[in-house]
């Protein structure tokens, strides 16, 4: 492993076209008056954030911790239509959920989005038959325009070809169907940079204390930045409270009689490594309702997920001993025992849907955007889904611009004559920017691996070679992070400089994957603060 003492930082001369410092993004944010200031930086409020940009408003976005570091990178890392969805008849949700994954997949960021074969395992006494679920996935695909072949059913034998821990007792057949999968942080945080590029101001690690006022009117926040204490404040003539599971809590600082306008559920996950490969992934059905997932996932597997009603406070939100042994009892049902063994979990991780609130199951709960108007103007929105991200996005500028009064201005540019889909950063063919890399990326250095470019493509896409021409000037940034991962050092320095990483967790959570795969040792961690601490 690389030792502390050889990793160099960039210093006090950062790379071309680093981000502008706290303090000066501190000082941008106090001087202007924002169109819209946007609280919260999960992806619903960075995709209004990017949205908003795009239609010519003065934006600003902040969060009180990371970009996406609550419930955005603790989901289930999917972009699906919602196979579960035609249970319950919403033909048209489906189909226009397929609409967002595709465009997503293939326009929008195909260079952090890769289609995955899912597995639905039919076992006698299960909940549902072998015809239904093959009349099911066939349906599904029809709603994607067969975009991913035709939804068909296989034989036993066929998919434990493919995934060589699938259960095969009892098992009557096997329906198949296509979705895509993502790494949810990376896809968030290139979100970001899209916001930003088209002129958002935006700052992590930035919390609000308390709200601004102007005869009566929400008018801005005040924000402590809890890097270093700064407090400040931002002027809006709209703020928009996109704080996930914080959302009703800072309505109260708005109206403190606001009444409950959401109610919360944990979805808990289990990351564990592989014991073989798997070429597709298993949706096992648990009954009429639920599905469990077992997700190839960056070389490791993605068990998941739990749907419990939570109402603790979302800060303490943790995977416990009841969610672990649920969600691997749920796994037996179709994935052999060696693979479930708990020496093999790396890492789990919880999450918290934001859903309507009212009476009723979580898990049959409708997944849909809610929206509220507080008696100072705030607008406060949550819920929602990654794959229609972009859409959730769209529709809350729609519903902005209809606001009584247009506090955002009559010239803004109306969503329908802006382009629908715009790419994300780094838009590139994955395969491709592999071969580059393999080719040319370690010119003059040593050849890069091919699990690093591989890696560095379907995370960056074209970005990826400046983190190669990094590794090339400084050798040291070439090295592995930890030998039994694909990262390396530049991709640190990189992530100081170029992506607002400002704690050793911004980096080995949610701008790498070291966390993820249990490698995030104190060495690592002492090695990472080394590197932001010199970019400071």
């Amino acid at each position: 492993m690389t030792t502390l003492q050889s990793v160099p930082a960039l210093g006090t001369h950062p790379a071309s076209g680093s981000l502008p410092s706290r303090a000066e993004t501190r000082e941008q944010l106090s001087k202007a008056t924002y169109d819209l200031l946007v609280i919260g930086g999960g992806i619903l409020g960075i995709s209004t954030a990017w949205h908003a940009a795009q239609s010519g408003l003065r934006v600003a976005l902040v969060d009180a911790g990371d970009f996406a570091g609550a419930t955005s990178s603790a989901s289930s890392k999917l972009l699906h239509g919602g196979l579960r969805y035609l249970q319950t008849g919403a033909v048209k949700l489906v189909a226009e959920n397929h609409f967002e994954r595709r465009a997503v997949s293939r326009q929008v960021a195909p260079h952090l989005a890769n289609p995955l074969t899912f597995y639905l395992p039919v076992y006698k006494g299960g909940p549902h038959g072998a015809a239904k679920l093959g009349a099911g996935v066939f349906a599904y695909s029809a709603l994607s325009a067969f975009g991913d072949g035709v939804g068909h059913v296989i034989s036993p034998a066929r998919a434990q070809r493919d995934v060589p821990e699938l259960r095969t007792d009892n098992l009557k057949a096997v329906a198949v169907y296509g979705d895509d999968q993502m790494n949810d942080a990376r896809m968030a945080l290139m979100t970001v940079r899209a916001a930003v590029d088209a002129g958002a101001v935006v700052l992590n690690h930035a919390a609000v204390t308390g709200l601004r006022f102007t005869k009566g009117r929400v008018t801005g926040a005040e924000l402590e930045d809890r890097q270093d204490g700064t407090e400040f404040g931002v002027n809006a003539r709209l703020v928009l409270n996109a704080t996930g599971p914080w959302v009703d809590h800072l309505r109260k600082l708005e109206d403190p009689a606001a009444a409950p306008s959401i109610r919360l559920s944990k979805g808990a996950h289990l990351v564990l490594k592989r014991t073989r490969p798997w070429k597709a992934a298993l949706a096992t059905p648990i009954d009429k309702y639920r599905i469990t997932f077992a997700l190839p996932w960056e070389d490791m597997l993605l068990l998941g997920t739990t749907d419990e009603e939570y109402e603790g406070d979302p800060a303490d939100v943790a995977v416990t001993e009841q969610d672990t042994a649920q969600i691997l009892d749920e796994a037996a049902f179709s994935v052999r025992d060696q693979q479930l063994s708990r020496d093999l979990i790396t890492y789990s991780f919880a999450g918290l849907r934001v859903l309507p609130g009212g009476p009723g199951d979580t898990s049959k709960a409708k997944r849909e955007t809610v929206v509220t108007e507080g008696r100072g103007g705030m607008l406060s929105v949550a819920g929602g889904k990654w794959t229609t991200f972009r859409h959730i996005g769209r529709t809350v500028m729609n519903k902005l611009a209809e606001l009584p009064g247009h506090p955002l201005g009559e010239d803004m540019e109306p969503m329908a004559r802006l382009p629908k889909k715009v790419p994300l950063p780094g838009i590139a063919n994955p395969n491709a920017v592999a071969h580059r890399l393999l080719v040319d990326g370690g010119t003059p250095g040593p050849r890069m691996a091919a699990d690093t470019a591989r890696h560095l493509a379907t995370h960056y896409g074209s970005l990826s070679f400046d983190i190669a021409r990094l590794a090339n000037e400084n050798p040291a940034l070439g090295e592995r992070i930890h030998p039994d991962a694909p990262e390396i050092w530049a991709q640190v320095a990189y992530a100081r400089d170029r992506e607002w990483a400002e704690t050793a967790d911004d980096v080995l959570r949610r701008r790498t994957t070291l966390t993820i795969r249990g490698l995030a040792t104190d060495d690592i961690r002492a090695g990472v603060e080394e590197m932001l601490a010199d970019g400071r």
